[in-house]
């Protein structure tokens, strides 16, 4: 009755009610609801938080926290903008590497959840009136690209996917840390964010050190000290990645 060749049928794939099936899963209310935010196996835990701190060189300073309460809707335009970012970098990785089945396997997913995580800010953005702009970029991503190595193809890739890991991480960590200083709606959706970020960092770690055969951790502690000293000095403008406000340098 429901052999392969049935389920997978362009008859029952594209049927239209399965297509109207997909469109209700995937609707904005569904993806925004708080029954889906606040569901059990998205609630934050206190181990991912001590993780990400263990492998982190350091924690967002509070200057940024500060900083970014200040600046919500410009939190949530380059919130948009990273989202967007992330999905085009994996989406790069696949083009360039396509020999690579498992990396292809997994940054196809992180794309997809990216995309959605884009749209569901979006959503937000809208539903607070705030309108989504182009803005430049923070120094943050550049300053750790400067360190990556480009001469051999797996050293790239290697230096690649470390950098990914960490973006990915510093996002992850900011969720947390943010989500119990916003409003209800906010602190719940950066909440509901928490172990995709995690699972997305731990797949970037992992791929790095499928496809080459040297030790990957000093390039990833090398990495990390760089993330740290970016992290931790000042930026005139308020990014999602910044610094500290030029003025709390030093304090």
């Amino acid at each position: 009755m429901n052999s392969p060749e049935r389920v997978n049928s362009p008859e029952r794939v594209n049927s239209p009610e399965r297509i109207n099936s997909l469109e209700r899963v995937n609707s904005p209310e569904r993806i925004n609801s708080p029954e889906r935010i606040n569901s059990p196996e998205r609630i934050n835990s206190p181990e991912l938080t001590q993780e990400l701190e263990a492998f982190l060189h350091c924690p967002t300073p509070a200057a940024w926290l500060d900083w970014a309460l200040q600046n919500q809707a410009l939190l949530l335009i380059d919130h948009a903008n990273c989202e967007k970012k992330a999905a085009s970098n994996a989406m790069g990785l696949m083009y360039r590497h396509v020999a690579h089945t498992d990396l292809l396997t997994k940054m196809s997913q992180l794309a997809r959840e990216e995309l959605l995580h884009f749209e569901q800010v979006v959503g937000l953005m809208a539903e607070r009136g705030i309108s989504y702009q182009r803005i430049g970029p923070s120094r943050y991503a550049a300053g750790l690209r400067e360190h990556m190595r480009t001469d051999r193809r797996e050293q790239a890739l290697t230096d690649s996917l470390i950098v990914g890991a960490i973006v990915e991480a510093r996002s992850c960590e900011r969720f947390a840390r943010l989500a119990p200083l916003l409003d209800a709606q906010l602190g719940k959706f950066y909440v509901s964010l928490l172990r995709s970020e995690a699972r997305h960092y731990k797949d970037y770690l992992t791929l790095a050190a499928q496809y080459t055969d040297e030790d990957i951790e000093p390039r990833v502690q090398h990495f990390l000290a760089v993330e740290k000293q970016l992290i931790e000095s000042e930026d005139d403008e308020f990014r999602f990645h910044s610094g500290v406000p030029a003025r709390a340098a030093g304090e």
